[in-house]
C-alpha cells in the first residue's frame, strides 16, 4: 500500500505526487508491505540506489545510514516488547532526499498516524521547514518508543526479583534469567549503533536549523543507552538473590533432616540399650512393665526435643513469619 503526502506551510494534501515538488510542496511517501511492482516504480520516480534498494528486498536489519549520490538511505529498527524471550523487530528503511522522504515498513509499523497528527495540528515549524524535520521528527518517534521497550523490560526484572522471594527457586527461573540477559546484549549493541546513526547526522547535518528534532532523538538514544546499561547491575542483583533463595531452601531441607536425625537418634538408642526381647509378640495381652517404661520414655524425649526445636524457632517457624509480614 502506499500513501502520498504534498505540503507546504499552508496545506496539506493527500495524494501528492513528484510533480507537486516544483509547485513548492515537499512530498512523503510511505510504503506498508510494497510489492516488486511498487518498488520498480518507485526507483524509477526517483531514482533510488540499487544497491540501498538491494538492502531493502533482503530485509536487512542492521541499523546504518548510507550518504548516495542524491539522498540518504537510512535503516532503523523499530522494537516492541512480546515476552522477555521474543523482542519484535521490525526494520524501517528511508530514503532522504532534500525535497522528498520515502519510508518503507512492514504493516506492523504505525508511522502514518504520528504524521498526520503533526499534520492536523497545523505545526508550522515542521510544515514550514525544509523535509528534514519531518526526516528526524519520524527518528525521533521511533527512539521515544524505545523507553516503552524498556519499561516492560524492567517490570519483568521486577517480576523475577518478586517470583524469586515469593515461589520456591527453580533452574528454570536461571534460565529465564540468562535468556534476559541475552536479550539485553543484543538490545544494548542495536542502540549503540542506532546513536552511531544520530551522531553521524548531527555531525554532518549541524548547520541545519532542523538539527533541533535531530538532538531529540540523539539525546532519547543516550537516555535508553543509560537505562539499558543499568539493567545489567539489576539483573546480576536479581541472579543472586535468587541463587541466596537456593541456598535458604538447601539450608532449611539440611535443617529439617538434622531435626528428624536428632529426634530419631535417642528413640533408636532406647531399644538398642534395653532390647526388645521383653515383649513376647505370641502372646500380645501381656505386656512387661519394662517395656512400657521404655515406650513413655520415648514418647517424653521426642515431645521434650519437638519443644526445645520449636522454642528455639528451628520448626514451625514459617507461619509465624507469614503473620508478621501480612501484619
Amino acid at each position: 500500500m502506499q500513501t502520498a503526502i504534498a505540503y507546504n506551510g499552508t496545506q496539506v494534501k493527500q495524494g501528492g505526487t513528484k510533480e507537486d515538488i516544483s509547485k513548492g510542496f515537499k512530498l512523503w511517501v510511505d510504503l506498508v508491505n510494497p510489492s516488486p511492482t511498487e518498488i520498480s516504480e518507485i526507483r524509477k520516480t526517483f531514482n533510488l540506489d540499487g544497491s540501498a534498494l538491494e538492502t531493502l528486498i533482503n530485509k536487512s536489519k542492521k541499523p546504518q545510514v548510507r550518504v548516495l549520490e542524491n539522498h540518504k538511505f537510512t535503516i532503523i529498527l523499530d522494537i516492541r516488547y512480546k515476552t522477555f524471550e521474543n523482542l519484535v523487530t521490525e526494520s524501517i528503511y528511508l530514503f532522504h532526499s532534500t525535497e522528498w522522504l520515502i519510508t518503507v515498513h512492514s504493516e506492523n509499523v504505525d508511522l502514518m498516524t504520528n504524521v498526520q497528527l503533526l499534520f492536523e495540528q497545523k505545526n508550522k515549524k515542521v510544515m514550514e521547514a525544509t523535509i528534514d524535520a519531518l526526516y528526524y521528527n519520524i527518528l525521533t518517534e521511533i527512539t521515544g518508543g524505545y523507553e516503552l521497550l524498556l519499561t516492560s523490560i524492567e517490570l519483568a526484572i521486577s517480576d523475577f526479583g518478586k517470583r524469586s522471594l515469593t515461589k520456591r527457586a527453580t533452574n528454570k527461573i536461571l534460565e529465564q534469567l540468562d535468556t534476559l540477559t541475552r536479550q539485553i546484549i543484543v538490545l544494548r549493541r542495536h542502540f549503540w549503533k542506532t546513536r552511531e546513526i544520530m551522531n553521524f547526522l548531527t555531525h554532518m547535518e549541524q548547520d541545519k536549523d532542523e538539527i533541533i528534532y535531530l538532538q531529540i532523538a540523539h539525546d532519547n538514544i543516550n537516555d535508553v543507552i543509560e537505562l539499558v546499561e543499568s539493567f545489567r547491575d539489576t539483573i546480576n542483583s536479581t541472579r543472586d538473590l535468587y541463587l541466596a533463595s537456593i541456598s535458604m531452601q538447601m539450608n532449611d531441607t539440611m535443617r529439617i533432616l538434622t531435626i528428624f536425625t536428632a529426634v530419631l537418634l535417642p528413640l533408636t538408642l532406647i531399644p538398642g540399650i534395653y532390647g526388645m526381647y521383653a515383649l513376647d509378640l505370641t502372646n500380645i495381652g501381656t505386656i512387661p512393665t519394662g517395656f512400657l517404661v521404655v515406650i513413655f520414655t520415648m514418647i517424653i524425649m521426642a515431645t521434650l526435643l519437638f519443644w526445645y526445636f520449636k522454642r528455639k524457632q528451628w520448626i514451625m517457624s514459617r507461619d509465624k513469619d507469614q503473620t508478621v509480614q501480612e501484619e
